[in-house]
């Protein structure tokens, strides 16, 4: 009989988790509050509540927007903490350590148990299986786990529970700081007279991942969103929460924000790339 595994949070990264473990062979429920969004997957059953689909289920994964999602989706109304009984949570949302710690004691007064399992890799890599997990928790439940989340690329365990969260975050502000400088430069090179193929493949050389944003950066295309500029923002309002509490210094990290921000206003849905348009209009 195949492992049964519950998504919570059919976007597009819940989505591109879903059709990674239906190749292979998980037996799936899905829910999302938007619940056409659900069904468009076309895998598994769909539930009507988290409840229900946490019901039955060994292997819990959520994948949503930020705390307040999930604090509905798993403490609200028809909630996942209702049916919970036993299964092994496999939180893979960027909701900041704080409501990590919040959530795991209600998920444990159930006798399941909750680990943090971020994810490093945008959809398409998660689906290919070759995304970085960044896990915290109890090493019993990190092994238990390994056997969903190594069919999603590798498994680092990084210690405590909330650890994951906190990598995630400091990989965010990271990809931030990447993305806003290569957007200045990129703009910068196109300013001074150069071809803009010459110019991004010259930054690609330095991070090969902005290979994934050479439509925005050398064709000035809006792309398909892998990495909304409000998902970016959002998470880098967490990173800033932690580490200003922890009085860490993060200057960068604050002005990759503001120029963030700065590229939502026009940009707000679209993928990260759009961020060199941001430059490219000022000039």
């Amino acid at each position: 009989m195949a492992t049964r595994i519950t998504v919570l949070g059919t976007g597009r990264m819940g989505s591109a988790l879903a059709r990674r473990l239906a190749g292979a062979g998980f037996e799936l429920t899905l829910w999302d509050r938007t619940a056409d969004r659900a069904k468009a997957v076309g895998l598994g059953r769909v539930a009507a509540s988290p409840a229900e689909a946490v019901d039955k289920a060994e292997f819990v994964i959520s994948s949503l927007t930020g705390p307040d999602a999930l604090r509905a989706t798993y403490l609200g109304p028809g909630g996942a903490v209702e049916k919970a009984h036993g299964q092994l949570f496999l939180e893979m949302s960027t909701a900041g350590p704080e409501f990590e710690a919040e959530l795991a004691p209600r998920v444990a007064s159930t006798g399941s148990y909750l680990v943090d399992a971020t994810i490093v890799g945008a959809p398409p890599i998660v689906e290919k299986g070759e995304a970085v997990i960044l896990v915290g928790g109890d090493p019993t439940h990190v092994e238990r786990g390994r056997l969903v989340l190594e069919h999603f690329g590798t498994v680092r365990h990084v210690g405590a529970a909330g650890n994951g969260a906190r990598l995630k975050l400091i990989a965010n502000s990271m990809l931030a700081q990447v993305m806003t400088g290569a957007a200045e430069l990129q703009n910068a090179g196109e300013a001074a007279g150069l071809d803009p193929a010459d110019v991004f493949w010259l930054l690609a050389r330095f991070v090969p991942s902005l290979e994934t944003r050479r439509p925005a950066f050398v064709e000035n295309e809006l792309q398909p969103t892998m990495f909304a500029l409000r998902d970016l923002r959002k998470d880098l309002d967490l990173a800033l929460g932690v580490f200003h509490a922890e009085d860490a210094p993060a200057p960068m990290t604050a002005l990759a924000r503001e120029l963030v921000s700065q590229a939502m206003g026009e940009f707000s849905d679209n993928d990260i790339g759009a961020l060199v348009r941001l430059f490219r209009r000022a000039r």
